[in-house]
């Protein structure tokens, strides 16, 4: 009899202990943010060092003169337009030619490799400088852009020859513009 009374009280006490809301358990882990400031603060310090170096390479380079994008890179003409043609806009298509440098002048890609190029203006695909440059200049002119990396290639690179967070300074020439 004594048998039946454990087995009672056992049940209702499993019974009474499942009818209680479940209690959620804690994270392992919080996260704080600090790996995103500290990312923050690297990409910072990459982005003051490469500008400084750039500043550097323009203030030495006195046969040219130097015009700030507004967009966070620099260029100087090798060729321009004296009349009043069209920069190109949304949509149009352009043909153009480009190399790829290191800061210190080593070519990374020969203008061979980027020998008549097609792009429509903000409709494919091409790093952010080069989308920006290619606004600046009308059909035949030609100039040499500055590109920190984070408007070049970035913290990857581009897999092939470019390695993370390097600037780079491009020679483009535009050859022609075909409105949309």
């Amino acid at each position: 009899m004594q048998y039946y009374h454990y087995i009672i009280i056992a049940f209702s006490a499993i019974v009474t202990g499942s009818c209680s809301p479940p209690i959620a358990r804690r994270p392992i882990s919080v996260s704080t943010g600090a790996s995103i400031k500290q990312s923050l603060r690297l990409n910072e310090e990459i982005q003051k060092r490469e500008e400084y170096h750039i500043k550097n390479l323009i203030k030495k380079d006195s046969l040219h003169h130097y015009l700030n994008s507004g967009n966070g890179f620099w260029y100087f003409y090798t060729k321009k337009d004296t009349l009043e043609s069209p920069k190109p806009k949304f949509g149009d298509q352009v043909n153009f030619t480009y190399n790829i440098k290191q800061l210190n002048g080593a070519i990374i890609y020969p203008k061979e490799k980027f020998y008549n190029q097609n792009y429509r203006i903000d409709k494919e695909e091409l790093f952010f400088g080069m989308r920006e440059g290619l606004k600046l200049l009308k059909a035949g002119e030609s100039a040499t852009f500055i590109f920190p990396s984070h408007l070049a290639f970035g913290f990857y690179g581009d897999l092939e020859k470019i390695g993370h967070n390097i600037p780079i300074i491009s020679e483009v020439t535009v050859n022609s513009i075909f409105k949309n």
